[in-house]
């Protein structure tokens, strides 16, 4: 009885040492056929070294070809994309640039509208200064002669002398020369010059007035050009059209047409 309980001891023991072989042997044949591999979603950096373990000599070519795999699928990854810090111009500060023409457009790096608000300027400028230059040149000449043509009249008086000169170069410089006298008391010399005189006058205020509103132009295109500086302005300008069928029905007739519709 005492021999066949050691025999079943051992029976069992033996058992047991079997079943721990058998998983230690699985466990190394999984751990000597495991290869690299590499989930969906990681990413290998490109300077990262990949080591491979080949297990026999016959598969060198096998893990070869894995790690160039691996290599030129980390070469294909989409690489970040760096963002420098873009310009964005602040309207607050474009507002008080433009106080000064040109340098709020400086400010918002638009210099091509630097010609065309400094043209407009010396444009304005320039009317401004032809047209009051004429206005002064008339409008004394109207009154220096109607000052001398008080004098003739003073002297066609009973008592006074005839007024014969002299006469005043802002006006005599528009007659010729020997004929003043009779320019004097011309009425109607006297009523042009006076209609030059108002029509000079009034394109000098024009032009002080246009002058005043490229001003305000030159600062509001600053302010909003700063504010819309980042605007998205789609290039899809396109004009779609297709028929248009309208069924009839209790209170209307039936009717064909076709519609148009513009994407800007």
């Amino acid at each position: 009885m005492r021999n066949g309980r050691v025999i079943r001891m051992s029976q069992k023991i033996n058992k047991v040492i079997l079943i721990l072989a058998l998983l230690c042997s699985c466990v190394w044949i999984g751990y000597a056929q495991t290869e690299i591999t590499a989930k969906p979603d990681t990413v290998i950096p490109r300077d990262s070294v990949v080591t491979a373990v080949v297990p026999t000599p016959g598969g060198t070519a096998a893990s070869d070809s894995t790690v160039k795999a691996v290599l030129s699928a980390a070469d294909s990854l989409p690489q970040p994309k760096v963002k420098l810090n873009e310009f964005k111009p602040d309207p607050n500060k474009a507002l008080l640039y433009a106080l000064v023409p040109g340098l709020g457009q400086i400010y918002n790096k638009k210099y091509w509208k630097l010609p065309l608000v400094y043209g407009a300027f010396m444009g304005c400028m320039y009317a401004i200064t032809w047209n009051n230059k004429n206005y002064k040149d008339y409008s004394g000449a109207y009154f220096d002669i109607m000052e001398d043509y008080s004098k003739v009249l003073q002297g066609q008086q009973p008592g006074h002398e005839p007024y014969e000169g002299p006469w005043s170069d802002s006006w005599t410089i528009f007659v010729p020369v020997g004929q003043e006298s009779s320019y004097v008391s011309n009425t109607q010399f006297q009523e042009n010059l006076k209609r030059r005189k108002d029509y000079f006058r009034r394109y000098r205020d024009l032009s002080i007035i246009i002058t005043v509103g490229v001003y305000a132009i030159s600062i509001i295109d600053a302010y909003v050009d700063a504010q819309l500086f980042d605007f998205d302005i789609s290039p899809d300008l396109s004009m779609h059209w297709s028929p248009e069928v309208t069924p009839k029905t209790r209170y209307t007739q039936a009717s064909y047409g076709l519609n148009c519709s513009f994407k800007f």
